[in-house]
């Protein structure tokens, strides 16, 4: 079954210095059809305005995947952890028994966007881990590139949970496959251009619910760029 979701019709949030959309039930944004997918909680496509962010704030009990579209994101936490993160970028953290951060665009003039994606833990009161990891562009050129995955995976980046999450960087035209494990389910986000997905198209912000289907194939509709969160079906949670 696939259920798109075009980002006209999610949730929207503008405070001058942030622009969201809300691909699920967030802040002051709630729709109860759409509150998680899975252990997939949050998935935020944010811009933030230059020499602008979020200032120091806690989190507890969640993993928390930045994905740096384009600019630069600087870091700081209550671990110690200080760093500028560029455009390719995956930062991690899983929060556990708890931490604070904060999070800026000290650009003077260039826009940062971002995917925030949040994942429930497997289970609460684990020990807070942090992490980044620089992928370059030609890793995902035309391929499926694996950047996250459980400790068990091989993925670079390794969190608690059981998800997988991959991107790509496909060519007009070009197509690739993926065959989905059974009791597997999937969360689709086209970042930049156009894709279709067995036979549905999306643009760019769009998001796909993947469930109860074995194969994909994803061909761009024009030079695209997307990722997607691989994780158990929902009522094996």
């Amino acid at each position: 079954m696939l259920l798109k979701k075009p980002s006209n019709r999610m949730g929207k949030s503008d405070r001058h210095w942030l622009q969201t959309t809300y691909h699920f039930s967030f802040a002051d944004y709630y729709d109860p059809d759409h509150v998680n997918f899975g252990v997939l909680r949050v998935l935020n496509d944010d811009t933030i305005q230059p020499k602008s962010g979020f200032p120091t704030h806690p989190h507890r009990d969640m993993e928390i995947i930045t994905y740096i579209v384009s600019g630069e994101l600087t870091h700081q936490d209550s671990m110690g952890n200080e760093e500028k993160l560029l455009e390719g970028e995956v930062q991690y953290m899983s929060a556990g028994t708890g931490i604070t951060h904060s999070e800026y665009n000290h650009h003077p003039d260039k826009r940062l966007r971002l995917l925030q994606i949040w994942i429930l833990p497997p289970e609460k009161n684990l020990e807070p881990i942090y992490g980044s990891y620089r992928f370059e562009k030609k890793d995902s050129h035309n391929r499926l590139l694996n950047i996250v995955s459980s400790k068990k995976g091989n993925a670079q980046i390794k969190i608690y949970q059981d998800v997988k999450i991959f991107i790509s960087r496909l060519e007009k035209y070009r197509a690739l496959e993926f065959t989905i494990d059974r009791e597997r389910q999937i969360y689709f986000v086209s970042i930049e251009g156009s894709i279709e997905i067995n036979g549905i198209r999306l643009d760019e912000g769009d998001g796909l619910e993947i469930t109860e289907e074995q194969q994909l194939i994803i061909k761009a509709m024009s030079d695209a760029h997307f990722l997607f969160v691989e994780m158990a079906s929902s009522h094996d949670i």
